[in-house]
C-alpha cells in the first residue's frame, strides 16, 4: 500500500486533501511555497460557500456580456487579450461551452461536488470546533428585469434538484436585508438559505492546525520544482527551499521565530510512494514535462475588505450583486467586496478599472457600512477550466493525482475534492459520482 504521500500546494485544496489522507493512514507532507497555508488565492476569495449558486462560467449569453463590457468603465468582466496560444485554445474551448445544453450538464457536475463538500464542511468544523465566522444564507440581488431573465435557467434547475429557494420582491428583500440603500434599483432577489459563508484562511488554518496534531507535516517555504518519474510512476519531487525556511516535520507555524540558514535556496530531492498536485497553475509545468497538459487558465479575480464598524449598516447574510458579479460578504469585524473576472495576462497586477467596480457596487448597496475612499486592492489568480468543473483524480502516470481547476470555487469545493482524491489514493471508491471530473473528461 502507498505509504508516504506529497501534496503540492498548501491553498484550501491542498490542505484538505492533506488532511483526509492523514486520516487514511499516510504519512503526508505538504509542500508550500509561502509561509503559512491559505495565502495566495485562497487568502482574499468571497468567502461564499454556496452549492446552489455555483455554476460554470461558461453559459448562454455570457460571450456577448463579455463584450458589451469591453470598454465599460465598472464592469464584472475584463477582457484584456495576450498574445497566447494557451489562452486561444483555452477561449476557444470556452465559447463551445457556452450552451444551454453544456451548462445544465457542466453546472450538474460542478453541483454534485459542491453539495457533498458542504457536507464535509459541516462534518469538520463540528469535529474539529473550527471557528471560521460562518454566517447561514445567500442572496442574490436582481438590479433589473434582465438580471432576473438571466438567472431564469439556474432557478430552473434549482427547482428541479429540489434545493430550497425562494423569489423576493424588492419590498421582502430590504426586509430580510434593512441596510440595503433604497436608492439602488432593485427588482428582486433570490433567497438561498441553506448556503453560507465563512473566512476560508480562518478554516485552512484550524484544519491544517488539527492536521500538524494528527501528524502532517507542512514543509513551508519549499517550491517544487519538477516530478521526477520512473518506469512510467512518480517517485520523488525535486525542491528548492529558501533560506531561512524549516526542514518538512517541524509542526510549529511556519510564520514564527524562523531559523536563518544560508542566503542561497538549498535543493533537495525526497522520494515518496504518490504525489497529489493541488497547486495552480505554477504547477502546470510541473505536469506537462509528463504530457499531462489540463487547459486551466489564471481567470484573475479581485476583492477588497474594510473594516466594518457598526454591523448593523452592512450585510446579515453573504449576498451578490447579479448585474456586476460582486459578492458582498460579512466576515469577523469586516466587509469583503470580491468578484470581477479578468482574462488575459496571468500577471498578478491589481488594476484600478477592478476596484471601481467592487466599490461601486459597495457603495451603491451599503453606502455607510465603510470607508470606501480608502479601499485598496487583492488579486489572486483562479485556475479555471473552460467548461468549469474541476479535474480529480488519477493521472496516465501512476502514482501522480491532480486536485485542481477548481476556477472561483475552490473554497466551496474544497473539502469534497480533498476527501475524493484521497479516497482514490487510497484505492477507495468515492462517495460520490465522479463522472465528468476526472482527467477522462478531456480526451472525451
Amino acid at each position: 500500500m502507498t505509504r508516504h504521500v506529497a501534496v503540492i500546494g498548501g491553498g484550501i485544496v491542498g490542505t484538505c486533501t492533506a488532511w483526509y489522507l492523514g486520516q487514511h493512514g499516510f504519512e503526508v507532507t505538504v509542500f508550500e511555497r509561502r509561509d503559512a497555508v491559505a495565502r495566495e488565492t485562497s487568502w482574499g476569495n468571497a468567502g461564499v460557500v454556496a452549492p446552489a449558486y455555483v455554476m460554470p462560467w461558461a453559459a448562454p449569453g455570457m460571450p456577448r456580456k463579455v463584450l458589451s463590457y469591453l470598454f465599460a468603465a465598472e464592469a464584472p468582466v475584463l477582457f484584456r487579450p495576450v498574445a497566447s496560444a494557451a489562452l486561444a485554445r483555452w477561449l476557444a474551448a470556452w465559447l463551445g461551452q457556452c450552451t444551454l445544453e453544456r451548462y445544465r450538464l457542466n453546472k450538474s457536475r460542478m453541483q454534485r461536488l459542491a453539495f457533498y463538500s458542504r457536507d464535509q464542511l459541516h462534518s469538520l468544523r463540528a469535529t474539529l470546533h473550527i471557528d471560521d465566522g460562518m454566517r447561514q444564507g445567500y442572496l442574490q440581488l436582481m438590479r433589473s428585469q434582465q438580471d432576473l431573465a438571466m438567472a431564469a435557467p439556474a432557478i430552473a434547475m434549482l427547482q428541479e434538484a429540489g434545493v430550497p429557494h425562494r423569489l423576493l420582491d424588492a419590498a421582502a428583500c430590504r426586509q430580510m436585508e434593512p441596510a440595503l440603500s433604497v436608492h439602488t434599483p432593485l427588482a428582486g432577489a433570490l433567497h438561498l438559505p441553506q448556503d453560507e459563508s465563512a473566512s476560508c484562511p480562518a478554516f485552512a488554518q484550524g484544519l491544517a492546525d488539527a492536521a500538524i496534531k494528527a501528524g502532517v507535516r507542512f514543509a513551508f517555504g519549499h517550491t517544487v520544482t519538477r516530478i521526477r518519474v520512473e518506469d512510467g510512476r512518480a517517485t520523488s519531487l525535486e525542491i528548492e527551499r529558501a533560506p531561512g525556511e524549516r526542514a518538512p516535520g517541524d509542526p510549529a507555524q511556519a510564520a514564527t521565530a524562523r531559523q536563518a540558514r544560508s542566503e542561497r535556496a538549498e535543493h533537495l530531492l525526497q522520494r515518496f510512494d504518490a504525489v497529489v498536485v493541488a497547486g495552480a497553475v505554477d504547477s502546470l509545468p510541473l505536469l506537462a514535462e509528463h504530457r499531462i497538459r489540463l487547459p486551466i487558465w489564471p481567470v484573475k479575480g479581485y476583492s477588497t475588505s474594510l473594516p466594518l464598524p457598526d454591523p448593523a449598516l452592512g450585510p446579515r447574510q453573504a449576498m451578490i450583486d447579479e448585474a456586476y458579479k460582486v459578492a458582498i460578504t460579512p466576515l469577523p469585524g469586516q466587509i469583503r467586496l470580491a468578484g470581477t473576472a479578468e482574462i488575459g495576462s496571468p500577471r498578478l497586477v491589481p488594476r484600478d478599472a477592478a476596484l471601481r467596480t467592487l466599490v461601486k457596487v459597495g457603495r451603491d448597496w451599503f453606502p455607510t457600512a465603510a470607508d470606501w475612499a480608502s479601499a485598496s486592492c487583492w488579486v489572486g489568480a483562479r485556475p479555471m477550466t473552460p467548461d468549469g468543473p474541476a479535474l480529480l483524480g488519477a493521472t496516465p502516470v501512476g502514482g501522480l493525482f491532480i486536485n485542481m481547476g477548481h476556477g472561483s470555487t475552490g473554497w466551496a469545493m474544497a473539502c469534497g475534492a480533498g476527501k475524493v482524491v484521497a479516497d482514490l489514493v487510497a484505492g477507495l471508491r468515492p462517495e460520490i459520482d465522479l463522472d465528468g471530473l476526472t482527467i477522462e473528461r478531456l480526451a472525451r
